[in-house]
Order: structure tokens, then sequence, then C-alpha cells
């Protein structure tokens, strides 16, 4: 299922999330200085060390607005104030909300490439969401051959030259939302199956108790959302 650019809008003021619902948020990680500035105050001091570790400032910057716009988004389901949101981190060092909100059940996952970032958000749910901007890889075949499983690689080999480079980021972000979701490391790539075609939404072999959604947040860009369970209704809000 492919969300198209224009259902990404804007968020209504009394948001909600129904427990039938998934809801994506696409977030501009190039932010002008003075709301980069208030996003950078609502985060602890653990992120602000990391975001100092980046070498170069647009990266720092990216980092600060990816996670100072997560801390809001949680914030407004929460309806606490952003910089009280608080996480624990799985092994893999995949965010999730602390004990102190387990009541809430509010599941979320974010991913970013380039200039763009996307959190996907449910209630109770494992959930995982990959993006990709589509970029020139010059070893594309010997990737698929070493990460996909052999009939994917055959699939991709099939296709013409202009195709080639969509199909291979579809697969990417398909397996790697759904290692997300999981908590599994990118080890596992070959291991997710998912069967997709030029003009066919992609599916997930590995289990029929997954759902996965394909979204097209912008223009050279591809994502994907994995989640357990199926029966969703997916909302696309702009930040």
């Amino acid at each position: 299922m492919t969300a198209p650019n224009h259902l990404w809008l804007p968020a209504p003021t009394d948001l909600t999330l129904l427990p039938d619902e998934i809801n994506v948020w696409r977030i501009n990680l190039d932010q002008p200085e003075p709301q980069l500035q208030n996003l950078k105050n609502t985060l602890s001091s653990d992120e602000i060390a990391r975001a100092e570790r980046f070498h170069f400032p647009q990266h720092q910057q990216r980092f600060i607005a990816g996670r100072g716009i997560l801390r809001s988004i949680l914030g407004r389901y929460l309806s606490i104030k952003a910089s009280e949101v608080q996480f624990n981190y799985q092994q893999r060092g995949k965010p999730v909300l602390a004990e102190t909100f387990a009541k809430s059940g509010l599941e979320f996952n974010l991913s970013h490439s380039q200039e763009l970032g996307l959190c996907a958000v449910n209630c109770q749910r494992e959930i995982g969401v990959d993006l990709e901007y589509i970029r020139p890889v010059s070893d594309l075949e010997a990737l698929a051959k070493r990460f996909f499983l052999a009939r994917e690689y055959e699939m991709l080999r099939s296709l013409p030259s202009d195709q080639k480079q969509q199909a291979f980021f579809r697969y990417w972000t398909c397996k790697e939302a759904y290692l997300k979701a999981t908590g599994d490391g990118l080890s596992q790539l070959e291991q997710v199956e998912i069967f997709l075609t030029p003009t066919e939404p992609a599916k997930l072999r590995i289990s029929q108790d997954w759902s996965l959604f394909e979204l097209a947040p912008a223009n050279n860009y591809v994502a994907a959302v994995a989640v357990a369970n199926s029966g969703w209704k997916l909302k696309c809000w702009q930040y």
C-alpha cells in the first residue's frame, strides 16, 4: 500500500490515536537556527552529547532536529512537554519510552535520510519505519546478491537499468522496517523475504502476522512501515 505525497496533511490540534491507527509523521530536519535552538533546549544531556559527537555541523543539526521533533510529537500524544519525554534504549540502541509511560501503550520508531525524517507511532504493537533517499549505488547488484534472497536478486536483475535503483531501495526499506520493528540487526536482512514488482506493493513473506506499508514521502525517497498484526488504518501527518 503506497501513500502518495498529497496525503501528508497538517495534524489536527486535538490529536488522538485510535487503537487501529498508525500515524506517520514527515519531518523536515533542516530547521532554521531559532527553531533548532528551541528543539535543542528540550533534549537530555546524553542526547546533546550524542549530537556533539557528529563531525559535521549539518549532521549535528539534523540529529538535534530529529530528536527534538520526536520529543515534540510524543509529547503531544502523552500531553506533556517535549522536555519531559524520557527514553530507555534496547540492546541495539533502539529508543523506546521509559517505564514511566508504559501505561500509554505508545510505540514509535524514527528514521531519517538526508534532510527528511519519518516517525511512525501506534498503540501496543511493535513498529518499525525506514526511509531512504534514492541515490546511485555503484555495486547495486553485488549488494543485492549479498543481502537479498535468491528470488529477490533475480527479480532485481530482470529489471531494466532505470528501474533497478528504486527496486533496490524498496527492498531495503521494507526489510529494514521489519528488522527495526523486531529489534533485530541488519545481519538478518537476507532472512526477511519481500515480494514486490515495479507495479505491485510490497508484501512480507516472512509472516502473516505483520502488515507492511510503502510510502512516498517526497521525490527520490522511498519508505516503509512494518507493524505487528493487521487491519491498520494509516494517517500521514506533516510536522
